[in-house]
Order: structure tokens, then sequence, then C-alpha cells
């Protein structure tokens, strides 16, 4: 019986003989992290001051297509035929101005996308090199972002290296 619980115990603790004695997982709040990045914050800041103007130059196109659209309806029955023709196509044409400032500034692949990518890629690549410096620091295998991680419940302190990464680079 003795050998037989022997035999068991090996086998159950052989596989933990030859583990390192370090985490080889650790976590990072990605969103704490940048929070409390100074040059993140600035980033938002003129990402949003250039968003509010254009928003408000779109604005101003939509209120133009509004008023000639009103006035049109008003005018309609003392128009002429193209009269009516060429105001419906200054119509159509002022809108169409609009749904392009939209995609021009907010689209896929617009103003804004481009402007997000000039400021922050190069904070969030500062991260990154802040977070590869940690993870060979201490012979980390795996780093997860727990702020993006839905189906995680708890997590020790002793595996988050938010506050490690901000001190990397300078922040608080």
């Amino acid at each position: 019986m003795k050998k037989y619980l022997l035999i068991m115990f090996a086998a159950v603790t052989m596989p933990l003989w030859g583990a390192p004695n370090h985490n080889s997982v650790a976590y990072i709040d990605m969103q704490y992290v940048l929070k409390n990045l100074p040059s993140y914050e600035s980033a938002n800041e003129q990402l949003s001051m250039i968003s509010k103007r254009w928003q408000k130059e779109i604005d101003a196109a939509q209120q133009e297509a509004r008023v000639l659209a009103t006035n049109y309806q008003t005018e309609q029955i003392f128009l002429s035929d193209e009269m009516k023709r060429r105001r419906e196509e200054e119509i159509v044409a002022k809108e169409n101005e609009v749904l392009e400032l939209k995609r021009k500034y907010f689209g896929q692949d617009g103003e804004l996308f481009k402007k997000r990518e000039a400021l922050i890629k190069p904070i969030q690549d500062e991260v990154y090199a802040a977070i590869q410096e940690i993870v060979n620091e201490k012979r980390i295998d795996i780093v997860k972002d727990r702020s993006s991680d839905p189906s995680l419940i708890y997590m020790s302190s002793k595996l988050d290296i938010s506050d490690q990464v901000l001190q990397k680079l300078g922040a608080r």
C-alpha cells in the first residue's frame, strides 16, 4: 500500500520537479496604464479637439443642406421646372458634400483614423517596449491584458505588472 501511495505521489508531483520557480504568466491593465500616461491623455485631448472641429464643419454643412431643402419646399410652387431641377441638384450636391466630409474625417481610413495612428501608435510602442523589458527581466512567458479579459474573475496582485510598466515609462 505504501509503495502504491509513493508511486502515485511521484507520478503527481513529477511534472513539478522541473518547473521553473518564476511566474510564467503576468497581467497588465492597459486602460490603467494608458490613463496614467500624460502623453496618452494629451494625444486624446488633441484627437478630441480635432474631432469636435471636424464635427462642427459637418454640422454646418448639414445645416446648409436643411436650409436649402426648407427654402425649396416653401418656394417650390413659384419655381419653374428648370429652377426646381437646379435647386434639387444643389440640395443633392450639398447632401453629398456632407457624406463626403463624414467619410473623409471619420470613415474607416479617414483623417481621424490616421491622426489617431500618428499620435497613439508611438505611445503604444513605448508601452510594449516596457512590457518586453519586464518580460525579459522576470522571464515571463505570457502577458494578458486584464482590462479586456471578460473571463478573468480573480488575479493575484503579484501577477499585475501595470505599475512596473508605468515606472519603466517614467510615469507616476
